[in-house]
């Protein structure tokens, strides 16, 4: 009798697990498709880049990153969703903080809507930007422990105003619970403990919402292949005009998902215009600070000469607010400074008037952008003092350089650091490049001759040294020779256009959208100034965005 009953226990449990998995298979969010008329689309496109050969990725499954939190976004209503719009959509943390305040928005309903969001667009392989890549699955209940939390009054103690807002993050920033891939299949599985800045953003309160596409090993993996591609992520997508417009890279995801108001911001990182580029290309704010100001410690690294994580966001209130977020002192990144920045955090809040402003206008792009030329003209009728200058001409031999030798020690420095051996096989760049060529088709469609580049590039120790103290010199150069002579506080350029010169002069650079050309294809004014003038650069960015707003939606992401 009793071997009766234990045999009947074990056939209803097995009977209750073939249940549970049957409905969990019951849950296809997303089907793959077959995007050959999207690629057959774009066959003749004019840009040689935008020639893509596939959109979707062919190792990642979207229902592994979605399924996990789909009975919590489901359980939100269009009719709760559509209540929340204008409450969210577009508008700056102060004003979420405020409705969470007045009790008309919660943590977690704040979070649903973003998912609600990302589901919506997402997981519909008409608007994909293949901008999401991971999600984190505690998010919604982190969330609901932030509002218990503030019915308790916790909450009322002084925060940073950060505190319970969704941030997504570039995918070659380390985050614990979430894979850091860098786009390629050879870190696929890399689980990782938390980097610094993430560290910085959990102890401010941030609430990490999920990782977002890149182009693969930050854009320097492939020559001339498609911004935004990644094999472990596919190719993401511009809202402005899908398969139209370039993405910018090499934070790609960060870009387009705030764009379209994924997330209330995200985390970039650049080297040398990695984060100045997608943001122009989406229209957003992105500031690319001075080396040092910021950790780069367990984000995968270019150079540890030139790369930093910086903040992308809808407008420069928010910008100010997350950079702050980010700030504090890493034994661990020999750049890092000991500072506290004071001004930063309260720089989107405190503008400029025009009448204090002196600014540099170059004259080339005087002659050859009309957008530029009318910008311009507009900041003298409100009063700032612009002076029209030609940078003098210098040198820039050996950057290539400085990027592979960097990245070949650099890289291998953070496998053996951060990474689980028995989770990345791969040791270095020679590794990568074994690793890659047994699968070249689906891990390396457009090439890798950089990396290839990386391994047969010669330069020495000393030549490096050497080429890092002339490129810093002439960078400042650069820059310095009108800003000393008639002491400017900002050079203003376009988009990602003189990245390379604020890199190597190590200077911070802030792009805020300055409108959209003809064809649709958003444009940047960037104001770059020297060394860890950060908050005057965001004060003046305000001032201009205050007078001169010319961000708009991206018209197929407005609902």
């Amino acid at each position: 009798m009793k071997k009766h009953f234990l045999l009947l226990v074990i056939i209803l449990l097995s009977a209750c697990k073939n249940e549970q998995e049957a409905k969990k298979e019951e849950v296809i969010l997303w089907k793959p498709y077959n995007d050959s008329i999207e690629v057959a689309g774009n066959v003749d496109h004019e840009n040689g880049r935008m020639q893509y050969k596939l959109i979707q990725s062919k190792v990642l499954d979207k229902n592994d990153v979605f399924t996990p939190l789909y009975e919590e976004v489901s359980k939100l209503t269009e009719a709760a969703y559509k209540e929340m719009l204008p409450m969210i959509l577009e508008q700056d943390i102060f004003v979420i903080r405020n409705h969470i305040k007045e009790g008309r928005l919660t943590y977690e309903n704040l979070v649903l809507f973003y998912l609600y969001r990302i589901y919506k667009y997402e997981l519909n392989n008409e608007t994909t930007l293949n901008t999401i890549i991971a999600l984190n699955k505690d998010v919604v209940e982190q969330a609901r422990e932030l509002d218990r939390q503030n019915e308790k009054g916790i909450a009322a103690q002084m925060q940073h105003p950060i505190y319970g807002m969704p941030i997504l993050l570039k995918d070659n920033i380390n985050t614990l619970g979430m894979k850091t891939t860098a786009g390629s299949i050879a870190l696929m599985d890399n689980e990782v403990e938390d980097s610094f800045i993430v560290q910085q953003l959990k102890k401010n309160g941030a609430l990490i919402l999920g990782k977002v596409n890149l182009s693969e090993w930050a854009y320097f993996l492939c020559s001339g292949c498609p911004v935004g591609y990644s094999a472990y992520g596919g190719q993401t997508l511009n809202p402005y005009g899908r398969r139209v417009f370039e993405t910018g890279g090499s934070s790609s995801g960060s870009g387009t998902a705030v764009a379209a108001n994924y997330a209330v911001a995200a985390v970039g990182t650049e080297t040398s215009g990695s984060i100045l580029s997608p943001s122009s290309q989406n229209s957003v704010v992105g500031l690319k600070p001075t080396i040092g100001l910021l950790s780069r410690s367990g984000i995968v690294p270019i150079s540890s000469t030139l790369d930093t994580p910086g903040p992308m966001t809808k407008n420069v209130k928010d910008n100010a607010i997350l950079l702050s977020a980010m700030f504090g002192y890493d034994e661990s990144d020999p750049a890092s400074v000991e500072d506290n920045f004071l001004g930063v955090l309260s720089a989107g809040l405190h503008p400029i008037p025009f009448s204090e402003m002196r600014l540099g206008a170059i004259k080339e792009l005087m002659e050859t952008d009309s957008i530029y030329q009318q910008t311009i003209e507009d900041l003298k009728e409100a009063g700032a003092t612009i002076i029209e200058f030609t940078p003098p001409e210098v040198a820039m031999n050996g950057f290539l350089s400085i990027l592979n030798i960097d990245m070949r020690n650099d890289l291998k420095s953070y496998i053996k650091e951060k990474t689980n051996p028995e989770l990345v096989k791969i040791t270095s760049i020679a590794d990568a490049v074994i690793f890659n060529n047994a699968d070249s088709l689906v891990r390396i469609p457009y090439g890798q001759a950089l990396f290839e580049g990386i391994l047969s590039d010669t330069t020495t120790t000393t030549e490096l040294e050497e080429i890092k103290v002339n490129l810093e010199k002439n960078g400042r150069i650069f820059f310095d020779t009108a800003m000393d002579k008639y002491k400017l506080d900002a050079v203003l350029s376009i988009n990602n256009y003189h990245a390379g010169y604020a890199a190597v002069a190590k200077y911070p650079a802030l792009t805020i959208p300055m409108g959209y050309k003809a064809s649709g294809e958003p444009i940047s004014l960037t104001f770059i100034g020297k060394q860890f003038s950060e908050a005057y650069l965001l004060r003046i960015g305000k001032s201009y965005e205050d007078n001169f707003h010319r961000r708009v939606m991206p018209k197929d992401y407005q609902n």
